[in-house]
Parts: C-alpha cells; sequence; structure tokens
C-alpha cells in the first residue's frame, strides 16, 4: 500500500469514526475510500464491517443494563434473528461476487442516504406509534422484520441501525433500550459477518489497521466534540457526501 491510500483511509477512517460517534453515516466515508485504494468491491465491504465491529460490541457492552429487565428469552430470539440473518446476508455478498456487488453499489447508497436523510421524520413517526403501545412485543412477525434486516446488515449495513431503531420502536420500546436492542443486534450480526469475510479470505488487513486507527482517533474526537456542534450541520454533511457518493457510482 503507497503512503497516499494510506492517507486517504487514515482520513476516511478519521471521518467515519467521529461520524459514528456525533450522527452516523460513517460508512458513506469508508466503505468508497476503500474502493479509492483499488480494493474489490466484495473485499472493500468486508473490510469495512470489520473495521465497524469493535465499535458494535463496544456499544452492546455499554446498554447491557438497559436488557436485563427484557429477560433472556426475548434476547435470545433477537441473537438468532441477528445470527441468521448476519450469516445469510455475509454468505449472499461472497457468492454474489465483485462484479454483481459493483452493480449493487449506487441503489444501496441510495437507499442508505434516503433512510439517514428521512430519520427525523421517521422518529416523529414512531414516536406517536410509541405512546399507543402497552407492552414490547416480539412476535413471528417482529423476529421475521429482524431477521430481514440482519441479512441487509450482513450483505451492506449502511443505514441498518436506522431500520433496527423502526423495527424496535413499533414494538413499543422506549429510545434508550431501542437503541441498547440496536447495538447488541448490530454487534451479532457484524460479528457474524466479520468473521465470515475472515475466513473466506475477502478482508485486506493493512487496510483494515490503517481504517481502525483512523476510526478509533475520530470516534473520540468526535464524542469530544459532540455537545460543540449543531447536529443539523453534521446531518447536513452526511447527507451530501452520501448523495455524492450515489451519484458518482451512477454515472462511473
Amino acid at each position: 500500500m503507497i503512503l497516499t491510500d494510506a492517507l486517504l483511509l487514515l482520513l476516511a477512517g478519521l471521518a467515519a469514526g467521529g461520524m459514528n460517534a456525533l450522527a452516523g453515516g460513517g460508512t458513506f466515508f469508508s466503505f468508497p475510500a476503500l474502493l479509492a485504494v483499488g480494493l474489490p468491491p466484495v473485499t472493500a465491504n468486508a473490510t469495512n464491517a470489520v473495521a465497524l465491529w469493535p465499535a458494535s460490541l463496544a456499544g452492546a457492552w455499554a446498554g447491557r443494563r438497559t436488557l436485563r429487565e427484557l429477560g433472556s428469552h426475548y434476547l435470545l430470539g433477537l441473537l438468532l434473528a441477528g445470527l441468521a440473518g448476519g450469516l445469510a446476508g455475509g454468505l449472499l455478498l461472497l457468492a454474489g461476487g465483485d462484479e454483481r456487488f459493483r452493480a449493487l453499489i449506487p441503489w444501496l447508497l441510495l437507499a442508505a442516504t434516503a433512510l439517514f436523510a428521512a430519520s427525523p421524520w421517521l422518529s416523529r413517526l414512531l414516536a406517536r406509534w410509541r405512546s399507543a403501545a402497552t407492552q414490547p412485543r416480539h412476535g413471528v412477525i417482529g423476529l421475521s422484520a429482524h431477521t430481514l434486516v440482519s441479512v441487509y446488515g450482513g450483505y451492506f449495513g449502511a443505514g441498518m441501525g436506522i431500520l433496527q431503531l423502526a423495527a424496535f420502536a413499533i414494538e413499543g420500546h422506549a429510545p434508550a433500550r431501542a437503541n441498547a436492542l440496536k447495538n447488541l443486534l448490530s454487534a451479532m450480526i457484524y460479528s457474524i459477518a466479520s468473521l465470515t469475510f475472515l475466513i473466506a479470505g475477502r478482508v485486506s488487513l493493512m487496510e483494515l489497521a490503517v481504517l481502525l486507527a483512523g476510526a478509533t482517533l475520530g470516534g473520540y474526537a468526535g464524542g469530544a466534540l459532540g455537545e460543540r456542534l449543531p447536529a443539523r450541520w453534521l446531518r447536513a454533511l452526511v447527507i451530501s457526501v452520501g448523495s455524492g457518493m450515489t451519484l458518482y457510482y451512477f454515472v462511473a
């Protein structure tokens, strides 16, 4: 890896880690950077997923107290849905190959950008549904929805958190618990998908190391700046980058 590629990945990692700590949407910075340094699409996506793995584990551990009252039966069903969906998504990515995934990239980026842009509206809508909910429900339909979202997460993942929060809110969870559940499910999805990609040999370790270093520093900086920067500026930046990347890959 040449010096300019390393610098690009370091900067992308800084941006991704900072944005994930502040507003989300870090994949819009890290995934295109991995493509730009010459990684094949599947390898770039697999490397990006492994780079997100440690943060997902940390988030799940941080929210463990919030989830204890739900009981092991509820959490076990959720984890099994994440395991099955994350594994299926990862295997679909590997089986589809680089050319098929390359053709899907602009559409996946478009969907993720649209989800991110619509998240405030979705939050207001789901708040009204939450007010009518009595207690969390976890039936066949709910587990099926979580499994489908997990398949998407194992396959690509950008915007997955918004879909998870929506599903948990519809089930009747308060925002703090929904976020803790999202982190737990994401940790399971990224864990099984990352292991799948590592076993398949589709992770570029040198690029991963540089990206992780940048993301760690960026996450720390983002946490420190979180109370100083207007959230609307950060959202506008993520949406602008996502829209620009989507347009680029549509015309490239």
